[in-house]
């Protein structure tokens, strides 16, 4: 392992089995160079004069000369020549300013990136979403933040809701969009962003698509696409307490996780199924979506923006601020 005294560092490595050190000296002038005396020897060397640039950095004189002094002693370089005409840089002086102004740029980046980061302005936000919440809300909310928050970098990943929930438990993940109830929140908390209803999802060409009035009893004897009792608990469970309301168990011919994957089952004609709302648009050439007339109202799901309160990640807390403003009528109190 390297190890690190008085500014040097051993470094051992091995090259066709032979064993070989070296030591990398860090000069002692880059252990305590002083960002205030770069930032005089700036200003001094666009200025060449003390007292104007004194004047710049807002202090006196004597200090200054103190300052440029210390700094070429750092360095064991002289940067400036002074004589009876004023003040002048030295050939060092002048290799030096171009390094010395990206210093103070990058410390500049440095504490503007901390600033940013530290109110939810700029970092990484880990994403997760359900394949249904691209129906409106993640092309909502993704220009906005985008916008308002161009130094966040967006790393979106799709998906089941219980999957989403296990990977904010884990850290894994910052926030995620998906369809509450959720049934084992594991610590994570729910802010509703669109609230929806179920509709009946059937084939193209099944019975049912023509009748005009249609309740939820008339898909008794149908078979059903269920949505999967580990991954997709929440919306399962909505859907068999609505059926069971209605008089009836549904009988399952297949399940899925995913709203997308029920429709291309109820596409294939393997069975009907309860779906959100939002899902017939844009709407189907082969799924038939009809409003149940006894769900009218019955806004039993909704998308929402999972998190977990503790600890507050402020890049969270400003989407959940964005959220709140682009969906104000779901999340008001």
């Amino acid at each position: 392992m390297p190890t690190i005294s008085g500014g040097a560092q051993a470094v051992q490595y091995r090259i066709a089995g032979q064993r070989y050190a070296t030591r990398i000296v860090t000069p002692p002038a880059l252990r305590t160079l002083d960002l205030r005396r770069i930032r005089h020897f700036v200003v001094l060397a666009e200025a060449l004069n003390y007292r104007k640039a004194a004047q710049l950095l807002h202090m006196t004189q004597p200090p200054l000369t103190v300052s440029i002094q210390k700094l070429e002693a750092e360095l064991g370089v002289r940067l400036f020549e002074r004589d009876a005409k004023g003040v002048q840089l030295t050939g060092s002086g002048r290799a030096a300013l171009a390094e010395a102004r990206l210093i103070l740029q990058h410390a500049e980046g440095f504490a503007e990136m901390a600033t940013l980061a530290d109110t939810g302005r700029a970092g990484v936000l880990r994403i997760g979403f359900t394949g249904s919440a691209t129906h409106g809300v993640l092309q909502r909310l993704v220009p906005r933040v985008r916008a308002e928050m161009p130094r966040v970098e967006l790393q979106l990943r799709e998906g089941s809701s219980m999957g989403i929930v296990q990977a904010l438990a884990t850290g894994d993940m910052d926030a995620g969009f998906l369809w509450t109830p959720v049934l084992k929140p594991m610590g994570a908390e729910f802010q509703v962003l669109q609230r929806d209803t179920l509709v009946a999802a059937l084939p193209k060409g099944h019975k049912l698509a023509s009748k005009k009035v249609l309740r939820l009893a008339d898909l008794a004897g149908e078979p059903f696409v269920n949505y999967d009792a580990l991954q997709a608990e929440g919306m399962r469970s909505v859907c068999m307490m609505a059926c069971q309301r209605a008089g009836f168990v549904p009988r399952a011919a297949q399940e899925a996780v995913q709203v997308r994957t029920v429709l291309t089952l109820v596409e294939s004609g393997l069975g009907v199924a309860l779906v959100p709302g939002v899902v017939r648009n844009p709407p189907s050439e082969h799924v038939v979506f009809k409003v149940l007339e006894d769900m009218k109202g019955d806004t039993p799901i909704g998308l929402a923006l999972a998190y977990r309160p503790q600890p507050a990640h402020p890049t969270v807390t400003a989407l959940r601020e964005l959220a709140a403003r682009e969906f104000p009528q779901e999340t008001s109190p």
